[in-house]
């Protein structure tokens, strides 16, 4: 299977919205042909808490003001270094640095396409210069 167009608009915005708060790392990675719950897996990093939850907020704003979409499922909101937010079509991993690098999605999901979502996070952009 491949992600519908309706999940990459929305991880497309959400990471708009996670770049525009200054994301670490931005990854999309279409996980629809090994998931059945869902199309695609938006991770997003940050250096500390505040910032995970400031990301979080953005992209839950965007996506309910922009696309009409609301959570449906909302995990590690408050201190945590990881938030999860399930919009059904996509969801968005809002991590630590140090969250992303121990657990390595991109690792444990590395048969999945990597997806262009046209946005990259502050480190993601110095390894391109």
């Amino acid at each position: 299977m491949v992600a519908t167009q309706h999940a990459l608009d929305l991880a497309t915005t959400a990471a708009r919205a996670a770049a525009d708060k200054l994301a670490t790392t931005i990854t999309g990675l279409d996980v629809s042909g090994q998931m059945p719950l869902t199309d695609i897996f938006v991770i997003v990093s940050a250096d500390n808490e505040r910032q995970v939850q400031a990301i979080s907020e953005a992209v839950e704003d965007t996506l309910r003001e922009e696309a009409g979409v609301k959570t449906l499922r909302r995990e590690g909101h408050g201190p945590g270094r990881w938030v999860l937010l399930d919009f059904g079509d996509i969801v968005v991993h809002c991590q630590h640095d140090d969250e992303k690098d121990f657990y390595d999605l991109e690792r444990l999901w590395r048969d999945c396409p990597h997806l262009d979502l046209g946005a990259v996070g502050s480190q993601q952009a110095e390894g391109q210069q």
